[in-house]
């Protein structure tokens, strides 16, 4: 029996079973299942017994149903066996597989195998009550004759941030609104999607001033999470990726400063993306933390994600791939364990489909807290830079959490700033040393979505631990992608991807090779 487990070598030989199986690879196959009579094969039909029995059955079934992994758990037996358990998309439904893997003289084969199929589950879609939800809809427009281009047809939620041609920013505070005026043209990165023929649907509630990462505003209310019913969606994006997750929405248009896309991507179940910063025009978009805001997008899949955000970017793919998945068991604790167990298995299936190997990259565990720190004295003392005049002029116009948040950056001094951008400078210098080795991996979020009736002491608890998470690519101005593949019961968490500044066409283009959704 080897010492310890062989995880390269695991999924690597899962890696030649998944595409021997698209290529009907047959001889592959024979291969990878091991000889002898005790291997088993089943499936909703009948159980083979014995490899000849196996390989007589594949030569004359024609190849299997196209699939798509969304997540492989790995549970080891010992250092030689494994159980892996397969989760798919497929053409005629949802894929279950489950195989016990062995190594023997350093080879892995399957010694039995169980399949099952069935309907994809039902995805839930926008009822009469989120069709106008004045908490995820702030203004509704009637449908536009599609235009012509590669997004035509597509309807775009706006946030309440983004200038919408003819309406003021409303900024998810009445107050503001009041006193704003109607902006004069549309925001240069929202304009990218109209003249590609997307149309506006809406303009989408946003989180108060954009300063929380939860979804929740007293003013307008907590939109719908369809796809986590009785939970928040997220924010502070949130109305857009309600209006997405309903379906009354393709795309929703937002800005992520803290995790504003990634968040409410990781708990609606959406694909997400954070620009590197500075590659999207933020002009005709309210601030928040003009040092971090970005402005990206939410999907339900990820083709119209990687159609979209190639027209904002206005840029295409070079076809360079990362040499390695990079996973921090520092980052993958910041999680909740139940969550980490998730995120690693959409994080196996990923390495799975695409075929490049996961390794292990060491985080400094005392590095997520100063980070942290050092992100939040920046975002807050430009929070207060941006609005701190309208607050102290109209100091009820926001709920005391948030209030709270922005009054913080009126203590904050220029000796605090330098020492936070020089920590920032530091882990900006370590990060693009690791992300020449490979895409760092890690959660999108620490928990899938609290309640909706959780408490305040509750949101802050979430909203602290995902920000150790989140504000990694935020200060040091990488492009980040969510994957909505991890599940915590039937919860929705996402397994969320770094890549070097810069590469988001690469990042984007990560999702042509992992199926339609």
């Amino acid at each position: 029996m080897s010492a310890e487990p062989d995880e390269q070598g695991l999924l690597a030989a899962v890696t030649r079973y998944e595409r021997a199986l698209t290529a009907n690879d047959v001889a592959e196959l024979d291969a990878l299942f091991a000889g002898g009579d005790a291997t088993l094969r089943a499936d909703g039909t009948a159980a083979l017994v014995g490899h000849d029995h196996i390989a007589r059955f594949r030569a004359r079934r024609g190849g299997a149903p196209a699939r798509w992994l969304r997540r492989v758990h790995v549970r080891w037996i010992s250092p030689d066996d494994a159980l892996v358990v397969a989760e798919a998309d497929r053409v005629d439904g949802h894929g279950l597989q489950t195989q016990w893997w062995r190594r023997q003289a350093g080879v892995w084969t399957v010694h039995a195998a169980h399949v099952s199929g069935g309907p994809s589950p039902a995805r839930p879609g926008a009822g009469p009550d989120e069709q106008e939800d004045p908490a995820t809809w702030r203004v509704r427009f009637a449908p536009e004759p599609a235009a012509a281009g590669p997004l035509a047809g597509l309807g775009v939620a706006v946030k309440d941030l983004i200038a919408v041609a003819g309406h003021a920013i409303g900024g998810g505070v009445p107050a503001w609104r009041e006193q704003a005026r109607p902006e004069p043209a549309n925001a240069p990165a929202l304009q990218r999607l109209l003249d590609a023929g997307a149309h506006v649907a809406g303009i989408a509630q946003t989180d108060e001033l954009a300063f929380s990462l939860m979804g929740v505003n007293e003013h307008s209310g907590t939109p719908v999470n369809v796809n986590a019913p009785g939970r928040v969606p997220g924010g502070s994006t949130s109305g857009p990726a309600a209006a997405v997750a309903a379906g009354t929405a393709d795309l929703g248009l937002g800005t992520d400063t803290a995790g504003s896309l990634r968040v409410p991507g990781s708990y609606c179940g959406l694909h997400a993306w954070r620009p590197t910063h500075g590659v999207v025009p933020v002009d005709g978009v309210l601030p928040l933390a003009p040092a971090f805001d970005t402005v990206g997008l939410l999907t339900r899949d990820g083709a119209t994600l990687r159609r979209a955000g190639l027209e904002l970017l206005r840029q295409q793919p070079t076809g360079r791939a990362p040499q390695a998945l990079l996973r921090s068991r520092t980052l993958m604790a910041l999680a909740t364990p139940e969550t980490a167990l998730a995120v690693e298995a959409a994080l196996a299936a990923l390495s799975v489909a695409t075929g490049i190997p996961v390794r292990d990259v060491e985080v400094d565990p005392a590095a997520p807290a100063a980070w942290t720190t050092a992100f939040r004295t920046v975002q807050a003392a430009q929070a207060w830079a941006a609005h701190g005049a309208f607050l102290s002029a109209n100091p009820d116009a926001v709920s005391p959490s948030v209030a709270a948040r922005f009054r913080a950056g009126a203590a904050v001094t220029d000796e605090q700033v330098g020492a936070a951008r020089q920590e920032s400078a530091r882990v900006s210098a370590w990060l693009a040393q690791v992300l020449q080795q490979g895409w760092l991996c890690l959660p999108s979020t620490s928990t899938p979505a609290p309640r909706v009736d959780s408490t305040g002491e509750k949101f802050e608890l979430a909203r602290g631990g995902t920000l150790q998470l989140t504000t990694l690519a935020s200060q040091t101005g990488v492009p980040a992608l969510n994957l909505p593949w991890a599940r915590v019961g039937t919860l929705p968490v996402g397994l969320c991807v770094l890549a070097p500044r810069g590469a988001d066409a690469d990042l984007l283009d990560l999702l042509r090779v992992l199926g339609p959704a």
